[in-house]
């Protein structure tokens, strides 16, 4: 039997696990979305990226209490070239009421393994030891 995966995930110096992360492929190409209005729902975010034919999922992320839009969302994309097309094209567009601001999401940089490989990295490079 496989045990299911786990996301541990390292940001701030608090170490929690990450469900929301099994609703994703892992190897998607995700984009952060950021500066989304109120009026921006995850099927306003699918609608606009939808016309890259590898788009895969949109989800804004919300407050638990108030379910209002804490102002970004993420994109994904199976194929490399439609998340570099998304990422020129969509930039500085308008979705609902605001221009959208896209980066390349680092959300693989938060896994633990990668957090704790940086800070061994870190320490090499520093002369300290372990």
């Amino acid at each position: 039997m496989k045990k299911p995966k786990k996301f541990v995930r390292a940001a701030g110096g608090t170490v929690w696990q990450d469900d929301s992360l099994l609703e994703w492929d892992p190897n998607d190409y995700r984009i952060f979305c950021g500066d989304l209005g109120n009026d921006v729902t995850d099927e306003v975010l699918a609608r606009v990226f939808g016309k890259f034919p590898s788009f895969q999922k949109a989800k804004v992320i919300r407050d638990a209490r108030s379910n209002k839009t804490k102002g970004f969302g993420f994109v994904s994309f199976k194929d490399p070239t439609d998340f570099t097309r998304a990422m020129r094209e969509m930039n500085g567009k308008y979705v609902g009421s605001r221009p959208i601001k896209l980066r390349k999401s680092n959300w693989k940089n938060r896994n633990i393994d990668e957090v704790k490989k940086r800070q061994k990295e870190k320490d090499v490079l520093l002369g300290k030891r372990r």
